[in-house]
């Protein structure tokens, strides 16, 4: 399977508390929670619903799976009008989630990876399949980077600057080539990027 992470961030590169609840993040004194909040238009609506039909299998961190779980895990199909799809997705597919604290998940068809996670996700890339897909997990995102385990990156930027925050790229971490694959901008300049993950930039003099 083909590993993709999924990625909201703001211009300045913050993901965190991006949900539609201002209280669903609130770790290191964080106080702008739900930037995404009535952002997007229908296309990407539509460009994120289409995302989730593709996945095959979900990966999470911890955080993310319980955040998933308390939502899209005990809505009914009822209370998501017009994100049917990623609501039958996220309850239809094998869930993983990397922890090694969990040990009794609560959402059926979910697995626990407690070991070593290059090698956990490794053996999932190998099984058949098309997409393996992360989504938010930003301490996650950055242990697979590190590992040279993401073929792909979608990131919606939403134009929006917090000034606080968790990024999704440490400002001292590993470097990494993207080759652009596609790019589409909403009427709410909302942009949606997919990228290919090329090893790393070339630096003149190296």
């Amino acid at each position: 399977m083909k590993l993709t992470t999924v990625t909201h961030v703001t211009i300045d590169g913050v993901m965190q508390g991006n949900g539609g609840a201002s209280e669903e993040d609130r770790r290191n004194g964080f106080e702008r929670g739900g930037w995404t909040l009535g952002r997007g238009d229908a296309d990407t609506v539509a460009f994120i619903n289409e995302v989730y039909r593709r996945a095959d299998a979900f990966l999470f961190g911890r955080r993310t799976y319980e955040l998933f779980l308390e939502s899209w895990g005990s809505w009914s199909e009822r209370d998501v009008p017009g994100w049917e799809p990623v609501h039958q997705a996220l309850n239809s597919r094998p869930k993983y989630v990397a922890s090694t604290t969990l040990t009794d998940p609560a959402w059926p068809g979910t697995s626990v990876l407690p070991g070593d996670l290059a090698a956990a996700v490794a053996e999932l890339k190998a099984k058949p399949g098309g997409e393996l897909q992360v989504h938010g997990s930003g301490t996650l995102v950055r242990r697979l980077l590190e590992h040279g385990l993401v073929d792909e990156m979608i990131l919606t930027v939403v134009p929006v600057v917090l000034g606080q925050g968790e990024r999704l790229f440490p400002r001292n971490g590993p470097d990494l080539l993207l080759e652009l694959v596609e790019s589409r901008v909403d009427s709410k300049g909302v942009t949606n990027q997919v990228f290919r993950t090329a090893g790393r930039p070339q630096y003149p003099g190296n």
